[in-house]
This record gives C-alpha cells, structure tokens and sequence, in this order.
C-alpha cells in the first residue's frame, strides 16, 4: 500500500508563529508523516529549525527562552528599522551553516521581491540568508539583498504558501493559520501600524488558501500581538490543542488518498 506525501505549508504571523511549535510536535507525537515543509515568514524560521533534526524539547527551549533583544539590531531608518543580521546569525547557529538541500526534510522557503513582486521560493542555498529575507517585514526589517532583488517577507504574496508545498510534490497539504486579524488591536506604534495593516491586506488572500488545503489549522493566537514574545508558552499550548482538534480529519485525508490509489 501506497502511502501519501503529506506537505506542511506554516504562515507568517511573526510572534504568534511560535505556534507552530505546538502543531509540529503534536503532529510528530501522532505519527503523521511531514515529508515537506514550506514556511512564510515566522513559518519559515520553524521549518528551518525542524527540518535541521533540531529535538522538538530543544526548540521548546530555545521557544521560551526568547527574547527581542537576541535578535534587534536597530539602524537608523532608511529602509527599515532592524539590521537583521543578528537574526541571520541566530539562525546560521542553530541550523548548523547548512544549506536548504542539506536539511532532513525537504523545505521550501517563500519570500517577495518588492522591486518586481515576485514570489522567489528557496528550495536550495544557504538556510539562514532565505529564512532572514522571508521574515524582512517591509518597513521593519532592511530587505535582504540577493543576486541584485530585493527580498522581503514571504507573507506579503503568500502567507500560508499552500500552492508551494503541492509543488514540491505533497499529496495532502496541511496549512497551519496563525495570523488573523486582531479586531480592536491596540494600535500605538508604527510596527503596530505596519503589522496590522499586513494582516488586513493578506486577510482576504487566505480565504482562497483554506480552499486549496486539504485540511487547515488554525490556532487561536490572534489576541496576542505579533510583535510582543511575552506569551510563547500559551502560544504553543494553543498550536498543540487546535493540531490535536484537527488530528482525526488529518488520518481520515489519508486514509481516503490510500482507498482512492489502491483502486487505480
């Protein structure tokens, strides 16, 4: 008997992405096999971490130990408030200096070329210069350069990079929604202004995204900004009980694919 490819495709969200954390492992924990991964944004800095082989426990760790400071680097605005190279740092660390094809599970990383509007995908290269353009979020972080683009965050085209995560050859495709609109949200910063108005914008474009998944997760986060890591531990806890609720439509997915091409 045949089995499935089952795809993960993890959005953006920034903090709220930790998330995801609690999905991956509930996933890991049932035994249901993550074959490929794409990432947007926070979701790419997750698959990154994963498909390095880096233990769930560990990156729990790593998770709430988190902190703003590890990684801002400010600069004087010109295209962006952060550097970003201390992120970049922080993930060359934990992801060994690896390159994407290196990894143990195939990933793809999504990022957007502002100058054309592109969407550039990452399947091979270094991991940490792909995961630093994919969570650039425009306005925030200086773009990363790369071969003359301009790269910024991934969920500005495709914020849960479903269509990505097909491509690489998935036959169930799990997306994991961790960035809906916080209604009332308190709004008292030009990151607050920039985030929010990215959530709006992409909000409309996930609608279609739901569609084209074979099953959709989506943890209830959106009470927590997507810039403050003061919340990691609830986040998670959130992604493991809304992985846990969508487990059993999962294994039904699967099971229906292997009737489906036992017949043919």
């Amino acid at each position: 008997m045949t089995d499935p490819r089952v795809g993960i495709a993890l959005g953006s969200g920034g903090a709220r992405g930790f998330a995801h954390l609690g999905v991956m492992k509930v996933l890991q924990e049932e035994n249901i096999p993550i074959d490929y991964i794409a990432g947007s944004s926070m979701g790419a800095l997750v698959a990154a971490f994963y498909a390095t082989g880096l233990e769930l426990e560990l990156l729990y760790k790593i998770a709430h130990a988190f902190k703003r400071k590890y990684y801002l680097d400010f600069t004087v605005p010109k295209m962006g408030f952060i550097v970003g190279n201390r992120i970049k740092e922080l993930v060359r660390t934990f992801t060994r200096g690896k390159n994407i094809e290196e990894l143990d599970i195939p990933i793809a990383i999504v990022t957007t070329d502002l100058k054309t509007g592109e969407k550039i995908v990452f399947k091979s290269g270094p991991v940490a210069e792909a995961v630093r353009a994919s969570i650039s979020i425009p306005g925030i972080f200086v773009p990363e350069q790369w071969n003359g683009r301009l790269l910024v965050d991934g969920g500005v085209v495709d914020r849960i990079p479903v269509s990505v995560v097909k491509d690489m050859g998935a036959d169930i495709v799990v997306g994991v929604d961790v960035s809906r609109v916080k209604v009332d949200a308190e709004v008292g910063s030009i990151f607050d202004v920039i985030l929010q108005s990215l959530d709006i914008l992409q909000d409309e474009l996930v609608k279609n995204r739901e569609i084209a998944s074979d099953v959709m997760i989506r943890p209830h986060v959106e009470m927590f900004s997507s810039r403050a890591f003061t919340n990691i531990k609830e986040m998670i806890s959130i992604g493991e009980e809304e992985a846990y609720k969508q487990v059993p439509k999962i294994k039904e997915a699967i099971e229906k694919w292997k009737e489906n091409n036992d017949e043919v």
